[in-house]
């Protein structure tokens, strides 16, 4: 949770107000799940982001997330991926239209 944030990271920075649109969150083991039913949103906790090279972060179990200013999803607001764990293949999430939000008004 943001109370757990004491100090800034050494390299990039801790985001927090994230909204999942078409997923759920498993806190536990930090990954994403089914949507619980009849929830439209599933706040994020504080997320650290950071730039790294691309290619060692291909792996079967990380969906590159789209993270978006608001809920229209034009290339106008969106911001830029986040890799996001999953036990599911990566293209199931694209399929479910799975994206970040940071404002869901």
């Amino acid at each position: 949770m943001k109370e757990d944030v004491s100090s800034p990271p050494s390299e990039g920075v801790y985001v927090y107000g994230l909204f999942l649109d078409g997923a759920g969150w498993e806190r536990r083991n930090a990954r994403l799940i089914e949507p619980t039913p009849k929830v439209l949103y599933t706040s994020l906790p504080v997320v650290h982001v950071s730039a790294t090279n691309q290619e060692k972060q291909r792996s079967m179990n990380l969906y590159e997330c789209p993270v978006y200013k608001k809920p229209v999803r034009t290339d106008l607001t969106y911001i830029f991926p986040l890799m996001l764990k999953t036990n599911k293949n990566p293209d199931y999430w694209v399929l479910r239209g799975v994206a970040l939000l940071c404002d869901i008004k």
